[in-house]
């Protein structure tokens, strides 16, 4: 016949100070470390660990800004240029987006590629 171990009283949840999280941290995700490894040095689960890593670059990320994240319209402008170039080296549409960031689209461009590109912008 097995033995059985009954626990009585309060369960008891460990609390960990901000200094520990960060040492803990910094163990498991050091260059070689095995997050398993820091787990069971510290008796902790693996979700844990990666909970606390999440919190932590959450609380560090660059806020959003609250213009991007509803959808809206560009305003389309069209620019004429004086000068003529051959089409092949000019693209054919380019979006400005958030961030000085451009997207350039040549004529030459695969209805393929296109459609990848417009996709991967949503």
């Amino acid at each position: 016949m097995g033995q059985i171990t009954v626990f009585s009283g309060p369960e008891r949840r460990r609390r960990w100070s901000d200094e520990e999280r960060l040492e803990i941290l910094n163990q498991a995700f050091a260059p070689g470390a095995c997050v398993a490894e820091v787990c069971r040095r510290y008796d902790i689960s693996s979700a844990l660990i990666y909970t606390w890593r999440r919190k932590l670059r959450d609380a560090h990320a660059e806020p959003e800004p609250d213009d991007l994240a509803a959808p809206g319209f560009a305003a389309a402008v069209m620019i004429e240029d004086v000068e003529v170039a051959r089409p092949d080296l000019q693209p054919a549409i380019v979006i400005d987006l958030a961030r000085g960031k451009r997207i350039s689209i040549f004529a030459s461009a695969s209805p393929a590629l296109v459609a990848s590109a417009l996709k991967a912008l949503r």
